[in-house]
């Protein structure tokens, strides 16, 4: 009876396709699919399904709805349907001619689900001819779900995470700067300049280095002395010069005083007219464009100035507005301040931590500690100290990541970005978790916002092979030696490079081999194939199921 009901849909469709004469069916020769077999990309099962309905098959009122369905073990995935129509259809499908047949592709693609590496493609179909619809006989048309892309997701779990620096210097080169003014044409100290606020703080700079000569180091102390540029360019000089000694003496004076010694470097310059250049642009002069216009015109000192001269309302502003300015004496101490040693910081974090910067915490987490352990128990001081810097969190993240405690770590990195919302490593570091959970929209925004985090560029290469941009990954992972770079390299067909990248990982583990297995099976290496089996299996008894239905490994599980 079954048959009997078999043949007669058989004949409808033969009837429904051809209108009479000899049956003709879609076969599955009549389909291509691209990739074959099928593979894993970003999360989605995607394919181009070329479909090519040879001459005198298509009925001329016939409408053929093709719709591609994925089955494995677990379950059916559906995709978009794809409708045929015949030349006397009023429709606005893909018509096929009935004498000469037709070519058509369409696309599949279904969300990946776990179960699909050992899948089957087939081809069902929706046949109508006017008010009656037929079924025809599905036909399989492809198989498999090569998933080696999504190994992404394990090889992220042993990548760099990104941990937040400290800014801490040993050694920090300060500045104390101070000016003495002097009256035109004289070279003479006046009181009220010497006793002026920033001449002050100059002398007490010295003071200071010499009450504390462990933590101060005095380098050495410039002069610049300086005239304005009005006037005979040869007096100008001589009182350049003077204001040179004048100054130079005073600040021998006060390195006596304090019982300090340093080379104190002098020098002058005749007319500064690179100081008068700077003070025009800063000002509010009506003219200034004129005269800035006149420095660039002219290089002579003299002519300059008798141009400048010529603009009679503005010279008068100069002169009481910049080049009083001019007439000075600069004098700059150089000096370096020592930071605490090694031993200092890690005592004080056992006695007072109080008194150490959040820089020096860090430091002394990120540096000096060599256990995670006693790294956290500074992190959690720092975190307790400096409660509104987020980097001490991201590190405890980034410890808690490393020791597999990745509840603790989502929950690090997320107070982090609460104190920070644009911090580059916490981002950094939820978009990989978020790679490694296949969430790559949610990688994706976090990612963009980690411009500046150590392991950035990694990241991102992470990301590319989530999105399926093989060769931009293999160009982000330029620099690593890892699981995910060798992945890349493989994906981007890159073999050469893959077995570099393999053989540069100085602690493989059970992925590395999987990965020189796959890499051996692309080069058609069976014994490699089966030594890097077993070596992974050995390690992670849970990719014996794995490898028995990857495609990757076809020809070598029949």
């Amino acid at each position: 009876m079954k048959k009997n009901i078999y043949w007669l849909c058989s004949a409808l469709v033969a009837v429904l396709l051809v209108g009479c004469g000899k049956s003709k069916n879609l076969v599955s020769n009549n389909f291509a699919v691209s990739p074959t077999p099928l593979e894993y990309i970003a999360g989605e099962v995607p394919a181009t399904i070329s479909i090519n309905v040879p001459a005198k098959v298509m009925n001329k009122k016939a409408i053929i709805t093709c719709s591609p369905v994925l089955k494995w073990d677990e379950g059916v995935s559906a995709g978009d349907g794809f409708t045929l129509q015949g030349e006397k259809v009023e429709a606005n499908n893909t018509i096929i001619s009935y004498k000469n047949g037709g070519h058509a592709t369409m696309r599949f693609c279904v969300p990946f689900q776990d179960g699909m590496e050992k899948s089957e493609l087939f081809m069902q179909f929706d046949a109508r001819k006017g008010k009656k619809s037929f079924t025809m006989p599905s036909v399989k048309i492809g198989y498999g779900t090569q998933c080696t892309a999504a190994l992404i997701t394990k090889t992220a779990k042993t990548a760099n995470f990104g941990v937040a620096p400290d800014n801490f210097q040993r050694v920090i080169s300060q500045k104390q700067e101070a000016a003495i003014k002097f009256l035109i044409g004289q070279a003479n100290l006046r009181g009220s300049e010497l006793n002026s606020k920033n001449v002050q703080d100059f002398i007490a700079t010295l003071k200071n280095i010499k009450s504390d000569e462990e933590s101060l180091v005095l380098n050495n102390i410039e002069v610049s002395a300086y005239a304005s540029p009005d006037g005979a360019y040869a007096i100008n000089e001589r009182l350049a010069e003077r204001r040179g000694e004048v100054s130079e003496g005073y600040v021998n004076q006060q390195l006596k005083q304090n019982q300090l010694s340093t080379n104190v470097d002098s020098k002058y310059t005749a007319e500064d007219w690179e100081g008068f250049q700077e003070l025009v642009a800063q000002s509010n002069l009506q003219d200034k464009d004129i005269i800035l216009r006149v420095l660039s015109m002219y290089q002579d000192p003299e002519q300059r100035e008798r141009e400048i001269r010529n603009v009679a309302v503005v010279y008068k502003e100069l002169a009481e507005a910049v080049l009083p300015e001019l007439r000075r004496a600069r004098m700059v101490i150089n000096y370096d301040v020592i930071g605490r040693s090694d031993e200092t910081i890690m005592g004080l974090l056992d006695t007072d931590a109080s008194k150490l910067s959040v820089e020096e915490i860090i430091y002394a987490a990120n540096t000096l500690a060599t256990m995670d352990a006693h790294k956290a128990d500074i992190l959690k001081k720092a975190a307790t100290l400096y409660p509104n810097d987020y980097r001490a969190l991201n590190n405890l993240g980034e410890i808690a990541l490393r020791s597999g405690n990745f509840d603790d770590a989502q929950s690090y990195f997320r107070q982090a970005l609460s104190l920070s919302p644009n911090a580059p490593e916490p981002n950094v570091n939820l978009g990989m978790i978020a790679i490694q959970n296949s969430q790559f929209q949610d990688a994706e925004m976090y990612i963009a916002k980690g411009v500046g985090a150590s392991n950035f560029d990694e990241a991102l290469g992470h990301l590319y092979v989530a999105q399926g941009k093989y060769n931009q990954a293999s160009a982000k992972f330029a620099k690593s030696a890892n699981n995910s770079a060798a992945l890349s390299n493989i994906l981007s067909q890159d073999y050469s490079d893959a077995l570099q990248t393999l053989n540069k990982i100085k602690n493989p583990d059970a992925t590395t081999y999987y990965l020189r297995a796959i890499l051996a099976a692309r080069m058609e290496d069976k014994s490699e194939v089966k030594d890097n089996l077993a070596k992974a299996i050995a390690l992670d008894p849970s990719l014996a199921k794995k490898a028995a239905n990857d495609a990757e490994f076809s020809d070598y599980n029949k």
